[in-house]
């Protein structure tokens, strides 16, 4: 593993993002005798890591944390000669690469040179914007329940959410916490059928249906959120809670992207089938594209499409095409 790649080297493929998506398209590219760089956010962190137990990932039927199939995935790439190196990226632009058009990838004060960039950038939790969400980050308010549900043993807590992530989080919650109290804008769930069927199962799990946060109140901590009913939009309630944990959607870390590829009304990257943007050398996977499903095994679909696809082009840029 290269601690310190050099600044200025010509990298056949430089992959932005660390996560499920980055290190398997670093895998196979690196399989495939390329020289490639990864670098794994420097403030961000991919969402995998957050995550307490990963049950639906071929082949694991026992079940993983997410931290440990991330640091699997990091260790095999690695193996295979890529190089990783941790910094946000803050410019992509077109250069040249000697006698080939490239890509230069601009990360703190360096900068990187590769004929193919794969961008893997994943996405983060959607801020609710309300009163209170900011005030109370760290003091009650988390997107976090592995890394901030051991503060909250014996007291009561809310998860805001209905999809895999929220109600896994608040399964996880609800061996720690006195009571969950799941929000829900709508009256049914989109998680998965076995989450359902286990969250409505437990007894200290509860729902507050067709209902959104409107304010996170307290003092020096959460002590209460205001729930607004969306069927009866006059009808409010406080809820007493300590902590409240928020999944309510995804947003794309893309913005550094937006006057290189396109990008689709929610800020995710428009790729084709094959991983291609709309930038000639530019591929994108994973959770910060355009896509149906996202799950660690479709971001490793994807990465490994993208690898393949920019094998492709580096042969026929090279002269060295099949």
């Amino acid at each position: 593993m290269a601690e310190n790649p050099m600044p200025g080297a010509v990298y056949d493929i430089v992959i932005i993002g660390g996560g499920p998506a980055g290190f398997t398209a670093g895998l196979y590219a690196a399989r495939a005798g390329f020289r490639v760089l990864l670098m794994e956010g420097g403030s961000t962190v991919s969402q995998i890591t957050v995550t307490d137990l990963i049950e639906n990932y071929p082949g694991i039927s026992e079940g993983i944390g997410g931290f440990e199939l991330i640091e699997r995935f990091k260790k095999q790439a690695v193996q295979f000669g890529v190089e990783v190196t941790a910094g946000d990226v803050t410019k992509v632009a077109a250069t040249r690469c000697g006698d080939a058009d490239g890509w230069h990838v601009s990360v703190g004060g360096a900068g990187y040179d590769a004929l193919a960039v794969i961008i893997a950038t994943g996405a983060k939790w959607r801020r609710l914007s309300i009163p209170g969400e900011e005030g109370f980050m760290g003091k009650g308010v988390s997107n976090c329940a592995t890394c901030d549900g051991p503060f909250y043993r014996g007291k009561d807590v809310a998860v805001v959410g209905g999809g895999d992530t929220a109600i896994q989080e608040a399964l996880f919650l609800a061996n720690i916490a006195r009571k969950v109290t799941v929000i829900h804008r709508r009256d049914r769930l989109r998680a998965a059928g076995i989450l359902q069927k286990r969250a409505f199962a437990n007894k200290k799990i509860e729902f507050a249906w067709n209902s959104v946060v409107e304010e996170i109140g307290g003092g020096d901590f959460v002590e209460t959120v205001k729930l607004k009913s969306v069927k009866s939009p006059g009808e409010t309630r406080d809820l007493p809670v300590e902590g409240i944990f928020i999944f309510a959607g995804l947003t794309p870390n893309t913005d550094v992207f937006r006057d290189v590829v396109r990008l689709d009304d929610g800020g995710y990257i428009v790729a084709d089938s094959a991983m291609q943007t709309s930038a000639k050398g530019i591929f994108a996977c994973g959770d910060c594209i355009n896509k149906l499903l996202r799950q660690v095994v479709t971001a490793c679909g994807d990465g490994a499409t993208a690898a393949f696809s920019a094998q492709l082009y580096i042969e026929a840029l090279k002269g060295e095409s099949y």
